[in-house]
């Protein structure tokens, strides 16, 4: 398939522009960007600087990428962004390099959906296989792990975390690490059990599922501290491959941790 540049849309000489790259109308490619095969621009989209995308990837109009950080101490120091292949990215979605405050790079895996007016700061880390629907903002050095979904009008503190097959409910405040596994949502969001649905839906065993509960509720309902709880489950629980994720996320937060709401038993 061969390549197609649109005769309105503007290419910076020393970016690199892969077989079967589609770039629409009024597109504006500024800097050392490389876009990957078969990846599209469907117009009026915006790159530049030390920027990556991957193959395959549907990037669609006034979405701006690789442009520099909200960052006061960000001085123009050569920093980037990497997005990986397979990616979904919507309308009016802005993605900023990293910083030097950070490792100096925003990173995206792959096969991500980002609905329209997602924003993605600097220095955030988003895996793969994520949901994250229209407006929902990552401020920076987020981190978000894999298969995890983030509902609308989210807003996700500086440095917390989101761990994998997660999910946070549409018009939440994240102001704290939410661990994997779990659901939660409010305004100062709460946890509220497992998201049974989603791991249900990615193929959990009832097992797993049943382990993974016992786990929740001597974490987050047995009014133990967490580092009582981590030993209980430990010496109580099989140390499986979700168990040892999930003690691993906590053991690692430096925000702390997400508590329940109430009927957080699910």
């Amino acid at each position: 398939m061969a390549t197609e540049i649109h005769p309105t849309a503007i290419v910076d000489s020393s970016a690199e522009i892969d077989e079967g790259v589609i770039i629409g109308p009024y597109c504006i490619i500024s800097g050392k960007v490389r876009i990957g095969q078969n990846t599209r621009l469907f117009n009026n989209v915006v790159v530049e600087g030390e920027t990556e995308i991957g193959e395959n990837c549907q990037i669609y109009p006034f979405t701006s990428i690789g442009l520099p950080p909200q960052d006061l101490k960000y001085n123009g120091e050569p920093t980037g962004v990497k997005i990986g292949n397979n990616n979904i990215i919507r309308e009016y979605i802005t993605i900023h390099r990293g910083s030097v405050g950070g490792n100096g790079l925003t990173e995206i895996g792959n096969n991500n959906f980002l609905m329209a007016y997602v924003h993605i700061a600097h220095d955030c880390k988003v895996g793969n296989n994520i949901i994250m629907a229209n407006a929902a903002t990552l401020g920076g050095h987020v981190h978000v792990e894999d298969h995890a979904v983030i509902g609308g009008i989210v807003a996700v503190h500086q440095f917390a975390r989101i761990g994998a097959y997660a999910m946070v409910g549409g018009f939440s405040g994240v102001g704290q690490d939410i661990p994997p596994y779990m659901t939660a949502s409010g305004p100062r969001a709460k946890l509220y059990g497992l998201n049974l649905i989603g791991l249900k839906r990615h193929g959990f065993s009832e097992e797993t599922i049943s382990e993974l509960k016992k786990a929740y509720k001597i974490l987050f309902r047995e009014k133990l501290t967490l580092k009582e709880a981590i030993k209980k489950v430990q010496e109580e629980l099989p140390y499986t491959e979700e168990i040892a994720r999930l003690i691993e996320f906590i053991n690692a937060n430096r925000r702390g941790i997400c508590r329940p709401g109430s009927n957080g038993d699910r």
